[in-house]
């Protein structure tokens, strides 16, 4: 039968449970003697045991008839959910602040509105200790509610207090979510369309970026406004390539977290992205020496006994430190040392977290995989990675990466000798290339000369390198087009077939040029 274990959110919940998780989840459910055969537990053994979802040998094992099925798990699902919500309640903030505010409303509605206002006082203090103004919104509103109804005489001129509270609140929020909605908006636009080619596309990012950034007083802004606005920023300059202001930007995002530490437990994903950010800058200015100072850190910090992060963060923390530990190693050409050292591991963890990557960065962790692999000779094991990023077609993968998978395949199975059906692969690649909008001109020097490569001789390749080393070179420096060699370093690669070198050999000579000229 054909797993169908994505499309049933129940059995992929009860897969993703730790052990823990179970044991504290049969706890809760047995908690009351009537449970202990409730058919809801049968179900969840049975769903347990289950390798993938098969309903059929579901409803033989489970003691629930078809009709009863889709109630019956649509009740466990809510059990778990409320399992899992106690046993995370003490770890989060948020979690214990709608708790909070829950148990006001029931006090509320028992009539016991002196304690409901000193429930909602105190859950308001930690949230603005947090920042956190949709919730502290959620409180006052509810102050409101029980202040217009009853005379509690709590404090003189309550009524404006919370009038005002909540007019400071509202501007507060749109100002924050103004940052946010241009921040994943700037996202999206670099998704749909990459970097910036040209003069043209630069001015048309810019025009919006411009018309959607508020007016504002850096000195009034709050936590999560700072956080977004830099966010925001870090995706202008990104898309823009402009690396020295966005290096700023993704500094001033990091040091936001050092001037509140204590705000990496709450903000945490964004506090990991501000990191994996920094380090991607770095990269590509080629900052090495600061690039491992700050990956050094953002280890330490990972490692840090008060530090703590749940299932989404450790998926954020596994993509950043590898994503990050590859770069390393392309940065110095030692390839084979980043297969030999990094691969196993990688490799394993990889395995069980590939069902929770997005599109996007699954194809960027394999094609950065597949680079390595290149990097080190292994060619087969590059273009079966290469396979993995060409496959994931469709909204969420930029097509620049689509189109770098394509050339480093042909590149790959040239240097792998796989070339029985080389012209039809170049055939085919070439039909799927020139359909992608605006490519770089970097792209389009590689596609014309794959599409001639199979109809050149043996002892004609050399000086064909050396004329297309020529006319990249001069793209290096170009301020669009120079960030295409970091997706694939092709004038290193011609540069090793030229001088019959291996590429490594190439790139780990630069990189020594490169440090003997900065310390000098």
């Amino acid at each position: 039968m054909i797993p169908t274990s994505k499309k049933d959110f129940l059995f992929e919940l009860i897969k993703n449970l730790s052990p823990a998780e179970k044991r504290s989840f049969k706890l809760f459910a047995n908690r009351l003697e009537a449970n202990q055969e409730a058919k809801f537990i049968q179900l969840f053994d049975v769903m347990e045991k289950l390798e993938v979802y098969d309903e059929e040998a579901l409803l033989d094992k489970a003691p629930v008839t078809r009709k009863q099925l889709a109630n019956m798990k649509s009740h466990l699902y809510k059990q778990v959910l409320v399992s899992l919500r106690l046993i995370y309640a003490d770890r989060n903030v948020e979690l214990q602040l709608n708790e909070q505010i829950d148990f006001a409303r029931i006090l509320y509605n028992k009539g016991l509105y002196m304690q409901s206002l000193k429930l909602l006082e105190k859950a308001k203090h930690t949230a603005n200790q947090y920042f956190l103004d949709t919730i502290v919104l959620r409180v006052v509103e509810l102050e409101k509610v029980i202040e217009s109804q009853h005379i509690t005489r709590s404090m003189r001129n309550r009524a404006e207090t919370l009038s005002s509270q909540a007019d400071e609140l509202v501007v507060h929020v749109t100002k924050k979510n103004t940052f946010s909605n241009l921040s994943l908006q700037l996202y999206g636009l670099y998704l749909k369309t990459g970097y910036v080619k040209d003069e043209e596309g630069k001015k048309r990012v810019e025009a919006f970026y411009y018309s959607n950034m508020p007016e504002f007083d850096m000195q009034q802004l709050g936590f999560y406004e700072k956080l977004y606005l830099f966010q925001a920023q870090v995706w202008f300059y990104h898309i823009t390539q402009d690396f020295p202001l966005c290096f700023r930007a993704s500094q001033r995002w990091v040091d936001l977290f050092d001037e509140y530490p204590y705000m990496r437990k709450v903000a945490t994903g964004n506090y990991l992205k501000s990191y994996h950010y920094l380090l991607d800058t770095l990269f590509y200015l080629g900052h090495y020496e600061k690039f491992t100072e700050v990956l050094q850190l953002f280890k330490d910090n990972l490692a840090a006994a008060d530090f703590q992060m749940d299932d989404n963060c450790r998926l954020l923390a596994f993509l950043y430190v590898y994503s990050n530990t590859l770069n390393i190693h392309f940065m110095r050409g030692e390839f084979s040392k980043g297969v030999n050292e990094i691969m196993p591991q990688l490799t394993k963890e990889m395995r069980k977290l590939e069902n929770k990557l997005d599109v996007h960065h699954q194809a960027v962790l394999h094609y950065k995989i597949a680079c390595l692999y290149f990097g080190a000779g292994e060619n087969l094991h590059a273009i079966g990675y290469l396979d993995k990023v060409i496959k994931r077609t469709g909204v969420g993968l930029s097509e620049d990466l689509q189109c770098f998978a394509h050339i480093l395949k042909l590149i790959s199975s040239y240097e792998a000798g796989l070339d029985e059906n080389l012209d039809i692969q170049i055939r085919n690649v070439y039909k799927v290339l020139v359909k992608m909008d605006d490519l770089h001109q970097v792209q389009r020097e590689m596609i014309s000369f794959i599409r001639q490569l199979g109809q050149i001789f043996d002892y004609q390749l050399k000086m064909a390198f050396i004329d297309l080393r020529e006319k990249l070179k001069p793209f290096e420096s170009h301020p669009y087009e120079k960030r295409a060699f970091l997706y694939l370093d092709i004038v290193s690669w011609l540069e090793s077939k030229i001088e019959n070198r291996s590429v490594q050999e190439i790139i780990q000579e630069k990189f020594r040029e490169k440090m003997k000229a900065i310390e000098k």
